[in-house]
């Protein structure tokens, strides 16, 4: 049975109360309460997807689940003004790079971001990213990337370069485990499902030529899963195990609505038929990730 613990975020926060709903403790931190933050494990979340609330909501509700008292501070990148999230919350719930970076915390989540068939450096905030990265190794235990921002980091870190697909990886594909000594995957078994949404990948040549880093999980179809660094605790995810069952389906629909060409997730719905729904066949594996994460990284 998973015990779910608080999460404190900033009060008013609009995921809070579907969070609650959920039966996930959310406790608010009010400005100018000390809400025993000496006890809490400090988690900063760089959250560069367009879509913030949807992002917010997924990813807590996985954290919730390590049974861990935990503060939220969520992050966002000055250089880029979203257009998909209102300007007011960004103002009221986020925090900007200069805001933090005297501050130190126990873990570091970079998303991913829209932005993955660009190269890095044209990407509007790749600087100010860099600047985060590069604080990251000596302000932040460990640092969880994921999708895009896995890539981002292996770039700046090691020089691994990404690759444009010739078809976007879209759907659940099954995954096997190459380090079995990594926390990271602690009771998780050969065969796991987990979500991939992407244009681009890295190479297991590229990566295996870096003695720092070792491939924890790949999978046939999809590609590298998980690339760590064990000695900073970083962990390079090209997935995302934090999606909700309908996430996917919401993609897919939104593209064909655009008239965007765009393929159905594969292994993703029942009988393969959209009209018969998703299958929520990565919530255990989720949930498992970011416990792990938070219980032997932090």
């Amino acid at each position: 049975m998973v015990i779910k613990m608080p999460i404190y975020t900033k009060a008013g926060l609009p995921v809070n109360e579907i969070l609650r709903k959920k039966k996930i403790q959310i406790l608010e931190d009010l400005e100018g309460e000390n809400n025993i933050q000496s006890n809490l494990l400090q988690i900063a979340i760089l959250n560069l997807m367009p879509l913030k609330e949807d992002t917010e909501l997924q990813l807590l509700r996985k954290l919730a689940t390590s049974g861990k008292n935990i503060k939220i501070t969520f992050v966002n990148v000055a250089s880029y003004i979203c257009k998909t999230t209102p300007t007011e919350h960004m103002k009221r719930f986020y925090s900007t790079f200069e805001e933090i970076k005297n501050k130190y915390f126990d873990g570091l989540i970079i998303t991913g971001a829209p932005v993955e068939q660009m190269n890095f450096e044209d990407v509007i905030y790749w600087n100010e990213l860099t600047k985060i990265m590069s604080w990251s190794e000596s302000h932040v235990k460990s640092t969880l990337h994921i999708c895009w921002g896995a890539q981002a980091g292996l770039y700046y870190h090691y020089g691994i370069a990404k690759h444009l697909l010739n078809n976007k990886m879209f759907g659940v594909f099954n995954h096997k485990i190459d380090d079995y000594n990594s926390k990271i995957l602690f009771s998780f078994s050969d065969g796991f499902k987990a979500p991939h949404s992407r244009h681009t990948t890295v190479y297991k040549e590229d990566i295996i030529k870096i003695p720092e880093l070792r491939i924890v999980s790949e999978s046939d179809e999809a590609g590298v899963f998980i690339v760590e660094n064990k000695e900073k605790e970083q962990l390079f995810v090209t997935g995302h195990l934090e999606y909700a069952a309908d996430t996917l389906d919401k993609e897919y629909k939104r593209d064909l609505f655009k008239g965007l060409e765009t393929k159905m997730p594969e292994n993703y719905y029942k009988d393969n038929n959209p009209e018969e729904g998703p299958v929520f066949s990565w919530k255990e594996n989720g949930d498992k990730i970011y416990s792990n994460w938070i219980n032997y990284y932090l």
